[in-house]
């Protein structure tokens, strides 16, 4: 396959995964029920996290996780009191328990209270440096906290080699463009063309398929190898293409 047949080809399957038909099955539906900002971003974070595993699984737990802050996510984490948390230690998805959940909702509020919120934390630090290392100073920022070490893992760090699948699927629901309805376009202190592919078993095989890429592992060298492959394809958006390496491996069985 030549370079522009590639290029046409995988155009062609974000033309068909990136409408809302996507969001039927997709754990983006969970913030795409808000319409509040910050609602947004704390709802898809949250959602973002517990992302891996069974997707029905993941949308009814971030369903719930949204119940048990009354469907009000900001609010909650600006104005909840101690004894509102209390709730919240029955959650579990995977390994992802109540006590996680209750640290990551205190984090939130020291962000949006010390920090500006999530935007200005991740925009200081790409605006200064990579995505990637702006997620690194993210995790630094999001357990100044005292915390409980287990709950660390749940948030993934580039520097130490992840593929930060989850984190970088958050960026990319936040920042690029809402022209088809699915992700949201709210963040304007990145742009599109700084994000990094969601590299997930999905993506990763379809990419070695397609020859994007060549390494085994789905780790941060992968990231940036795949990265500048999608580049070359569309410097401007080159996220978008999670669209169609996913929806050719999730959906098609590429």
């Amino acid at each position: 396959m030549t370079h522009k047949e590639l290029r046409d080809f995988l155009n062609a399957k974000v033309e068909q995964y990136n409408r809302p038909t996507f969001l039927a099955s997709d754990p983006i539906q969970i913030p795409h029920q808000f319409s509040n900002k910050e609602d947004i971003e704390i709802s898809g974070f949250l959602t973002a996290t517990i992302a891996w595993g069974n997707r029905k699984s993941i949308i009814n737990n971030a369903a719930y996780m949204m119940q048990l802050m009354d469907n009000a996510p900001y609010d909650f984490v600006l104005n909840h009191q101690k004894e509102d948390l209390g709730p919240l230690s029955q959650f579990v998805h995977r390994t992802f328990n109540g006590d996680d959940l209750i640290y990551f909702l205190t984090s939130l509020n020291n962000i949006y209270k010390k920090h500006g919120g999530l935007e200005s934390v991740f925009g200081n630090g790409a605006q200064a440096k990579s995505v990637q290392e702006a997620i690194s100073d993210f995790k630094s920022i999001f357990f100044e906290l005292p915390h409980l070490k287990r709950t660390t893992k749940h948030v993934s760090d580039p520097l130490k080699g992840s593929a930060a699948k989850r984190i970088n699927m958050f960026l990319r629901w936040m920042v690029r463009e809402n022209a088809t309805g699915v992700d949201f376009g709210l963040w304007k202190r990145l742009s599109p063309a700084q994000l990094s592919c969601p590299l997930d078993v999905h993506t990763g095989n379809v990419a070695r398929k397609l020859r994007l890429l060549k390494r085994k592992q789905n780790d941060a060298k992968a990231v940036l190898e795949l990265d500048k492959k999608l580049q070359q394809l569309d410097p401007i958006d080159p996220v978008k293409y999670d669209f169609a390496l996913f929806g050719l491996g999730a959906f098609e069985k590429f």
